[in-house]
């Protein structure tokens, strides 16, 4: 039986919630070798898949991904999903 609209909503919900929950203690940030060294984009990976993002001149502010949500990211941006036009 497929989910309806409000389970896959609750479901979500749930899994957000358990992965701002995980301790992020121990994770390794890795971010770009070049550029500013005080704005830039860190990312952690969980063992799972799932991602933190934060901003190394705030890194007290973490976003947080499930694997699912990083993979959508990650091709739409291989797709040039959030390409920048130039005029």
């Amino acid at each position: 039986m497929a989910e309806t609209q409000a389970e896959i909503a609750a479901r979500k919900e749930r899994e957000k919630d358990e992965l701002y929950g995980r301790d992020i203690t121990g994770l390794e940030w890795l971010s770009a070798p070049d550029g500013p060294q005080d704005e830039k984009v860190e990312i952690a990976y969980f063992e799972d898949g799932a991602v933190c993002m934060r901003n190394s001149a705030d890194p007290d502010t973490i976003l947080r991904f499930t694997a699912a949500e990083w993979e959508a990211f990650v091709l739409g941006a291989r797709d040039g999903e959030f390409d920048i036009e130039v005029e």
